[in-house]
């Protein structure tokens, strides 16, 4: 299965803008190396059409899904408890960093595998409760 992505690259840690599509493998390779050097960003559609897209931001094990569904139309996914809901964590968000609240925050590994549910079934308002924003 083809999947189109833009994601931080990992040797100059800057967002590389230029789309590429690959096989989930190239993109499981390409976060593996991010996820080496402890933060990222990746943006992940399916090829055909521009939405809907999901964004992933992570610092360490904490991580922030977006989800696009028209180009003024967006979502944050609720968080799973990974940080407190009152804490004040930063991810990178292209090539800066943004703040989120701890009840947007999911774990590394939850994130990825949500992305990887989105691939196989592209249905990403089934991985988890959706805030608008």
């Amino acid at each position: 299965m083809l999947v189109s992505w833009t994601a931080t690259d990992p040797e100059s840690r800057q967002f590389s803008a230029t789309e590429r599509s690959s096989d989930v493998a190239d993109l499981a390779d390409h976060f593996t190396a991010l996820r080496s050097r402890g933060q990222g960003y990746l943006e992940v559609r399916l090829p055909g059409g521009e939405f809907p897209l999901l964004a992933l931001g992570f610092q360490d094990d904490q991580a922030v899904i977006h989800r696009f569904d028209a180009a003024e139309k967006s979502f944050l996914l609720v968080g799973d408890g990974t940080a407190a809901a009152d804490a004040v964590v930063q991810v990178p968000i292209m090539d800066g960093f943004a703040v989120f609240s701890g009840d947007c925050v999911v774990a590394v590994d939850r994130a990825w595998a949500l992305v990887r549910n989105f691939i196989q079934t592209g249905a990403p308002g089934q991985l988890g409760e959706w805030r608008e924003l």
